[in-house]
């Protein structure tokens, strides 16, 4: 098959024989490698392999800046230093877990970045080429859920703004459209047309503004624990943030794994997809440097400034607060909430586009590549997460239970099923050129464009973890279970009845992820 794509020039050094150069895209500004045999079912610019990988450790940092500096991220920081155990064994919990999320994404990180295509796309290699839908279709639709959740966790910290400077704005308090007041649905939309404006700009515009928007949000958060600490007294702080008696013996080991396991569930979305981002990396290494900067160290430090924050409300207000909206609110300074305000929005719109935008963004594309592109994808997520009406279900526990409780206990599988195919079936071995191919002699069709294994491992690994998260009370430890269990079966079934060939190292289009 041919593709209208131009052929390289001499501008064009780095494309490969076989290959043409295409003309920069919003989701891949250095160009993609579209190859003439590229079935254009399966091919866009979007989703080719990238020309021109620019992103260095400093970008992968920030990202993960973005992704941890949040209204989230802060309230479940600070809540694992109220689970009853002493400080310096919350800590050790928040290290342990986050090392964990940085060996995982690591791992999920390498094949896309060695061969530059996002993650829908690497999992053709593993569930075929038809197949990899299926994983696409999942995290998707849960990056829709979150999308819609943290829009209107940033629209709660517009309303302080709207409450504090615009007369009249207690007003629209009463109003009420679809279970949502009329203040809410202007701070929604004026939220949901931003966010939009700047996905639509392409992710070398979101990668400045992550860039940003990370230091920024550390910035303010330090002013703020600077504030908090001089009002209170250093001495009047207790950093242990003890709400009730301490535990002791095999009470502080399960409460340790437990916050072990809420910091790896709390990461597990962005860590499935982290391909999308680890495809711009200059370099594997250069992944793995800001990985390490982004997860462990900015995790840790973040952590105990929340700590630090949230310690200090008990002596400035006669209440633990572990929201940083209220903290800002109870403050009743007219900058701090305009500086506070402002920067909690940005923090949000930071995580949401990183972790629930581009995520389906790719997802959705890569159902029907020639009809959507990345943009219509991200545009589809957006306009689902109006329709789900997040805020009526965000506090109701059994709707969080039946809807982003089932569909989450599946990204466990998923991220299994993807390490095994990679690591132990491929030997790290990936044909590019077959991603794209339809023809049935290509490497990842498989049976009909499905490898039966993978479908079998994340029905098999799938089914029995949803079941325990929904009646077992497995609660954070159902991505573990989901993990442990799509890996073994997809390994074993691999094993027993192999449909993923090893490649040999010397055949032409081949990615070796073992070579440095």
């Amino acid at each position: 098959m041919t593709t209208t794509s131009p052929e390289p020039t001499a501008l064009d050094p780095d494309v490969p024989p076989g290959h043409s150069g295409t003309a920069p895209s919003a989701a891949a500004p250095g160009g993609a490698l579209i190859g003439a045999d590229y079935d254009p079912r399966l091919t866009n610019e979007d989703l080719a392999p990238l020309r021109q990988q620019r992103w260095g450790s400093y970008n992968i940092f920030a990202f993960w800046m973005s992704d941890v500096h949040s209204v989230g991220g802060y309230v479940t920081a600070g809540s694992l230093f109220a689970l009853g155990i002493a400080a310096w064994q919350v800590l050790v919990a928040l290290v342990v877990g986050i090392v964990i999320v940085q060996v995982f994404v690591n791992l999920v990180a390498k094949p896309s970045q060695k061969t530059g295509v996002p993650y829908p796309v690497i999992n053709r290699a593993v569930f075929g080429v038809k197949g990899a839908n299926i994983p696409a279709i999942i995290r998707g639709l849960i990056a829709v859920a979150w999308y819609g959740v943290q829009t209107y966790l940033a629209a709660s910290s517009l309303n302080i703004i709207w409450l504090k400077f615009v007369p009249g704005a207690e007003s629209l308090l009463e109003p009420s459209f679809l279970g949502l007041a009329a203040l809410g649905w202007i701070s929604f939309a004026v939220l949901w047309v931003a966010q939009a404006a700047l996905f639509w700009r392409g992710m070398e515009t979101i990668r400045r503004f992550i860039d940003f928007a990370g230091p920024a949000v550390y910035v303010v958060m330090i002013v703020l624990a600077v504030y908090l600490v001089s009002q209170a007294g250093w001495s009047n702080i207790d950093l242990s943030l003890h709400t009730g008696p301490t535990l002791s013996g095999w009470a502080t080991v399960s409460t340790m794994l437990g916050a072990i396991a809420l910091v790896v569930s709390y990461f597990s979305g962005p860590m499935l997809n982290f391909g999308d981002f680890a495809r711009y990396g200059k370099s594997f290494a250069a992944v793995k440097r800001g990985n390490l900067l982004g997860l462990p160290l900015n995790f840790l430090f973040f952590s105990i400034l929340t700590v630090v924050c949230a310690s200090a409300t008990v002596p400035v207000f006669g209440e633990l607060i572990t929201d940083p909206i209220a903290t800002v609110e109870a403050i009743d300074s007219t900058f701090a909430i305009l500086l506070g305000g402002l920067t909690f929005v940005v923090a949000t719109v930071g995580i949401n586009i990183v972790a629930n935008f581009i995520a389906p963004a790719f997802d959705f594309s890569n159902v029907s590549p020639q009809k959507i592109s990345w943009r219509a994808g991200g545009m589809i997520a957006a306009v689902g997460s109006v329709l789900l009406t997040p805020w009526n279900w965000y506090d109701s526990a059994e709707g969080i239970r039946f809807t982003l409780g089932i569909l989450g206990s599946l990204i466990g599988p998923l991220f299994g099923i993807l390490i095994a195919g990679y690591y132990l079936a491929s030997r790290q071995r990936i044909a590019v050129d077959d991603m794209y191919s339809m023809a049935p002699t290509g490497r990842y069709w498989f049976r009909g464009g499905y490898n039966p294994n993978a479908v079998m491992a994340v029905v098999g690994a799938g089914v029995p973890t949803v079941l325990l998260t929904l009646f077992a009370s497995v609660g954070d430890y159902g991505w573990f279970i989901g993990c442990g269990l799509g890996f073994f079966l997809f390994a074993l079934l691999e094993r027993v009845r192999p449909m993923i060939v090893p490649l040999d190292t010397a055949e032409p289009g081949v990615s070796d992820g073992t070579v440095a």
